[in-house]
């Protein structure tokens, strides 16, 4: 999905950005294009971004852009998160992963850490010094948090970390991790987690090489396993036993974050498809002519439109910590959802081509079915959002 690619002008305008952010825009969308999208095929291959991309993206202010600018950052609001999350969407790129290291890693530290974890930890990410994951999922635990079964057992003034975790995206490049794992044994599950950061440098810390996986070939995802690991107590996230409660604090927003790229997805795809409707021919004229892609493209454009409006509505909520988890879970569940719908009508308005690598269509196939899965189930959403019923 190129940024190059043909616009679709939205029917009701969006309101949420400044001049100020749209210059924002500019730079971000001239850094996709001309350090990301070029090399994409080596991403590919090799499983991960080049390490030195972190350091020029940190640079550029692209990084942790939300944190204050003690930490690092540049103290702006989450629509300049925003705008860098559309802006990947639209370019295709499906390798990088400063999202989760920039809004996800950074806001646990800096919501939760104390002063001397802030200070170490989110200047380095800032300028991308160090690269950040978040270790939750485990082989059989899925979107079942409580049940991780990692243990991070207190000896002296430390935790000794055993268990694995996979999936874990900038896992196979991370300098430092914020590990979910089990601090007690009590019948509440949700009161034995907790939030730990753990530095990749750690003795018995040992990263997988980076998983094979149907779509976006170029993220850096592995599995990561703890042997006998020991960090100082003092890289505790919040209290002890307090992890399940700070997860669901934060999630609500990660939601969020996978609503806002499948919506942007979702113009790119269109914008594409259109741009190639126009010219490819059959039967003597443009398929854009045929009553059938009209009607197609109409359904898309009009489904596109209403999944906007509602994710802008809920950025409006996000900047006055006004949104609900239910919100968020619906905006993740049915704009992923719709993402994959309007992926497939477009690859077969494309017909052979539509499956071809080369053509955007084709890898937003395989790389943006993730978007159902990761961030919670979409069968987890909608349990979400029954208990307010």
């Amino acid at each position: 999905m190129s940024s190059s690619a043909g616009y679709v002008a939205p029917m009701i305008p969006r309101t949420l950005f400044t001049e100020e952010h749209e210059t924002f825009r500019k730079t971000v969308r001239r850094f996709f294009d001309e350090e990301i999208t070029p090399f994409a095929d080596r991403w590919e291959e090799q499983q991960h971004i080049d390490r030195n991309l972190w350091n020029k993206a940190g640079e550029l202010g692209l990084l942790c852009p939300t944190m204050p600018e003690e930490y690092g950052g540049s103290g702006v609001d989450r629509l300049y998160s925003t705008i860098l999350m559309e802006e990947q969407a639209r370019s295709g790129d499906s390798a990088s992963g400063f999202a989760l290291h920039s809004d996800i890693v950074a806001n646990y530290i800096f919501n939760f850490g104390s002063e001397a974890l802030k200070r170490h930890w989110l200047p380095k990410m800032a300028s991308g010094e160090a690269v950040a994951a978040i270790a939750m999922t485990e082989p059989g635990t899925g979107s079942d948090l409580q049940a991780v079964r990692t243990t991070a057992i207190a000896d002296g003034d430390d935790y000794v970390i055993n268990g694995s975790k996979i999936f874990i995206t900038n896992g196979y490049l991370s300098d430092v991790v914020v590990v979910v794992a089990k601090t007690g044994s009590g019948e509440k599950a949700a009161q034995n987690i907790s939030l730990i950061v753990v530095e990749a440098s750690r003795a018995g810390f040992t990263k997988g090489k980076p998983l094979k996986k149907v779509g976006m070939r170029g993220q850096d995802t592995c599995e990561l396993f703890f042997d006998n690991v020991r960090v100082p107590k003092t890289n505790l996230l919040g209290m002890e036993g307090m992890g399940f409660i700070m997860l669901m604090k934060e999630l609500a927003w990660e939601r969020m974050m996978i609503a806002i790229i499948c919506a942007a997805g979702a113009e790119a795809v269109l914008a594409n498809t259109v741009d190639y409707v126009k010219q490819r021919k059959a039967f003597g004229k443009p398929i854009s002519a045929f009553q059938n892609t009209r009607f197609k493209l109409a359904e898309m454009r009009a489904e596109i439109q209403i999944a906007r409006v509602y994710v802008d509505r809920c950025l409006e909520l996000v900047l006055q910590s006004k949104l609900s988890v239910e919100a968020a879970a619906s905006a993740k569940y049915w704009v992923s959802d719709l993402l994959s719908k309007v992926v497939d009508e477009c690859v077969q308005l494309h017909g052979g081509y539509g499956y071809m690598l080369e053509y955007p269509v084709a890898r937003a196939y395989i790389d943006t079915r993730a978007n159902r899965i990761y961030g919670g189930t979409n069968e987890i959403m909608k349990e979400l959002i029954s208990r307010t019923i």
